[in-house]
């Protein structure tokens, strides 16, 4: 398998490397030993992410009397959790907000899909604690981190066939190039050094029952990625074929009637990010 996806990265070129002070902030914050103090210093060093940190704290979310004008005294009020997702979104917004014509999905939509996706699966998983919430945020966002570097072999492929019209999309990647997007996706995760339940969740996340360690994970997104196939966000080629499995939901105590209410609840997630991805843009 390591040999198929060093040829597949050397086939549609060198994978994006997570930004340096992304890294460093993530380090620090996986630091026990680690102080708010020291993730502030590095926060403060990258001048996108102190304006996201600060726009962040002073939102309406958080409806504070008085404004926070300083990264030090953001990062002490959001806390290290709510600051581990921040900078993960930051770190893959300008990656997710590209086109990626091989799903047919024009620019933005793999990013709204995925903020979409993160928000639904941190909804989904709030009954196993903030810690297993926060976690599936990540893996939610990171989902479909494969489709950027896969979707250049997808552009040369005839998807009006009858094998890709009808057939489980996921599995016919497989068979066309020896392995998938979500593989592929844990792949660029774990050179990324992200957590191993992260990279876990993502190469599951089409097919939770045979995640290792991150089940919860895995079926919180699976069902949240349905939830957002639903709304209409970010569908592509593949989504029309998206089957929801059903021991995912039963993992998570989730039914079919509770999918209008957390499609309800993801709408403005999406919208913000919308907001956000176009202030990136100026």
């Amino acid at each position: 398998m390591n040999t198929i996806l060093d040829k597949l990265i050397a086939r549609v070129g060198e994978l994006p490397p997570i930004p340096m002070v992304t890294q460093k902030a993530l380090d620090v914050i996986r630091d026990p030993d680690s102080s708010m103090g020291e993730l502030a210093n590095i926060l403060s060093m990258d001048e996108a992410m102190t304006s996201l940190v600060l726009r962040w704290v002073n939102s309406a979310y958080y409806g504070l009397k008085y404004p926070v004008s300083t990264v030090q005294q953001a990062v002490t009020f959001l806390g290290q959790r709510t600051l581990h997702s921040l900078v993960l979104a930051a770190s893959v917004a300008s990656l997710l907000d590209r086109a990626a014509p091989g799903y047919a999905l024009e620019r933005g939509e793999l990013w709204r899909h995925s903020i979409g996706v993160a928000a639904g699966a941190r909804l989904i998983a709030a009954k196993f604690g903030q810690r297993t919430a926060e976690e599936a945020y990540h893996a939610g966002l990171l989902c479909d981190i494969g489709k950027l570097a896969f979707e250049v072999l997808l552009r040369d492929v005839d998807m009006n066939s009858e094998e890709w019209q009808y057939g489980d999309f996921k599995e016919m990647e497989t068979i066309h190039f020896g392995v998938d997007h979500a593989t592929l996706g844990a792949e660029m995760a774990r050179r990324w050094r992200l957590p191993a339940i992260l990279v876990d969740a993502i190469a599951h996340h089409h097919n939770p029952s045979e995640a290792a360690e991150a089940g919860i994970l895995a079926a919180a997104v699976h069902v949240a990625d349905a939830a957002v196939m639903s709304l209409g966000i970010g569908i592509g080629k593949d989504g029309l074929q998206y089957v929801v499995d059903e021991a995912a939901c039963e993992r998570v105590g989730w039914n079919e009637s509770m999918f209008s209410d957390l499609s309800a609840r993801i709408v403005p997630f999406v919208e913000e990010a919308d907001k956000y991805i176009r202030a990136r843009r100026k």
